[in-house]
C-alpha cells in the first residue's frame, strides 16, 4: 500500500522546482513515477476509480509516458456528491465550477493539505509572471465573491488566490435590483485618482470584464489613465465568442479604457478540476505548464498525443491533489500544441495556445457514470 506520506513529500519537492527548467526528459522523470504512486493511492482509497483503472486498456505500472497512463473525463467530477478520495469531514472547501456551458458545475473537494498546495502553487506561478510585490487589487466583480465560503465558485477561487500580492481589494461591481452586476463608476474613480502612478494588479473573469467594465467605460469614452496597471483574467471565452469578441478585439478595448498598453493584459487558462494550475500567457502569446504539472494535447478521433503544430484536445495533468483523482483530466477543451519545448521567452517545457471548446463533447472509451457511491465514478469501462 502507498503512503500519502511518501507521495506528499514527492509533491513538496517538485513544488520546491523551479517552475520552468525542467526538459522534457527530467520532467518525466520527475513526474511519472508520483504519479503512477497517486493513482495507486487512488484505487486504494476509492472502489470505483480502483475498477475503472483495473479496466484500462493497459497497466499503468508499466507505462513509460505520462500519456500512456489512465485519465478521466472532467465530466465525472459532475457528480453530486463529488469524486472524493478523503472522508466528508476531511473536506475543509468544496470548489465549484463557473459552468458557463453547462447548467451542472464540477465540484472537486479539498482536504487542508491539497487546498495549503493548491494556494503554494498558484502563488508560484503567478509570481513568475507578475512579480512578488505587493500592489493595489482591483477586483472587478461584486463584494460577494470576495468572501471566504465553504463552497467556493471558479470566480472566488480566482480571485482570493490572488490576494496574496495584495496590499488592499477593492471591487468595483454592485449588484443591482435585478440581480445583475453593475459598475461602481465612482468607486472605480475614487481607486484610479488614488493609485493613478502606482503599480495596479487587476483581476476578472473575461466575460466578466467585457460585458461590465470594457463595454460601460467604452460607450461613455472614459478612459482611467492607469498606466502602471497589471490585469489578469480568466474563463468565459466562449460567451466572447458567440459575440464574435477575439482576443485581440478584448486587449485593445481594455487597455483603451484602463489607459494602458494592452501587454499588460495578461489571459491565463486555468480549471477548478486542474486545482491550482493555471497557465498564463507569456510574452509571445504562449502558456506553459509548472514542474509540478503537464499538458498532452490528444487528437480528438484517436486520442493519440499530437505533434508540435497540431490542434486537439486538451489533457491536464497534476500532482497537486490528494482528496479527489484529478491527477489525469481528459476535458473537453481545444489546444493548439506549440511545442515540447524551447519557447522564444525561455520557459522550458510543453507550450501550447488555447483554441475554444468542443460543445457536448461525448470522450470515447470512457466508463459509464454511476452517482450512487461516493462522488459517482465510473463503475465500468466501455
Amino acid at each position: 500500500m502507498i503512503e500519502l506520506a511518501e507521495i506528499e513529500r514527492s509533491i513538496e519537492a517538485l513544488l520546491n522546482t523551479p517552475l520552468y527548467c525542467c526538459s522534457p526528459e527530467q520532467k518525466r522523470a520527475g513526474l511519472l513515477p508520483l504519479l503512477k504512486a497517486e493513482l495507486t493511492y487512488a484505487c486504494d482509497r476509492n472502489r470505483h476509480f480502483r475498477n475503472y483503472v483495473e479496466h484500462w486498456p493497459a497497466d499503468f505500472r508499466t507505462a513509460h509516458n505520462i500519456a500512456d497512463l489512465p485519465f478521466v473525463p472532467s465530466g465525472i467530477f459532475k457528480a453530486d456528491p463529488p469524486v472524493a478520495l478523503i472522508e466528508a469531514r476531511e473536506i475543509v472547501r468544496t470548489l465549484r465550477s463557473s459552468a458557463t456551458s453547462s447548467q451542472t458545475p464540477a465540484k472537486v473537494v479539498l482536504d487542508r493539505a491539497t487546498a495549503r498546495r493548491m494556494s503554494k502553487s498558484l502563488t508560484f506561478v503567478i509570481r513568475d509572471f507578475i512579480g512578488s510585490e505587493r500592489r493595489p487589487y482591483l477586483v472587478i466583480d461584486t463584494q460577494a465573491n470576495l468572501v471566504s465560503q465553504a463552497e467556493l465558485g471558479a470566480r472566488g477561487a480566482a480571485i482570493q488566490g490572488l490576494t496574496a500580492f495584495a496590499t488592499e481589494i477593492v471591487s468595483c461591481l454592485n449588484v443591482n435590483g435585478h440581480s445583475e452586476p453593475v459598475l461602481d463608476v465612482e468607486k472605480l474613480e475614487n481607486f484610479a485618482a488614488k493609485w493613478r502612478e502606482k503599480e495596479i494588479l487587476v483581476y476578472g473573469f473575461t466575460y466578466v470584464i467585457w460585458t461590465c467594465f470594457v463595454q460601460p467605460l467604452l460607450r461613455v469614452g472614459k478612459t482611467l489613465k492607469m498606466p502602471n496597471v497589471r490585469v489578469l483574467h480568466s474563463g468565459g471565452w466562449k460567451r466572447l465568442e458567440r459575440e464574435a469578441v477575439t482576443k485581440k478585439d478584448f486587449n485593445r478595448g481594455l487597455a483603451e479604457v484602463l489607459g494602458c498598453s494592452s501587454d499588460r493584459v495578461t489571459d491565463f487558462y486555468g480549471m477548478v478540476e486542474n486545482v491550482g494550475v493555471v497557465y498564463p500567457d507569456c510574452s509571445f502569446g504562449n502558456k506553459h505548464v509548472p514542474a509540478f504539472s503537464e499538458i498532452v494535447v490528444r487528437d480528438e478521433l484517436t486520442l493519440l498525443p499530437v505533434e508540435a503544430g497540431q490542434r486537439g484536445l486538451v489533457q491536464v495533468c497534476s500532482v497537486l491533489p490528494t482528496s479527489f483523482p484529478g491527477f489525469l483530466i481528459l476535458t473537453d477543451d481545444v489546444a493548439e500544441l506549440i511545442s515540447y519545448d524551447g519557447c522564444p521567452c525561455g520557459r522550458r517545457g510543453t507550450c501550447f495556445r488555447f483554441v475554444g471548446r468542443v460543445p457536448k463533447v461525448e470522450v470515447r472509451g470512457c466508463g459509464n457514470i454511476d452517482p450512487a457511491h461516493h462522488g459517482g465514478l465510473m463503475s465500468s469501462y466501455a
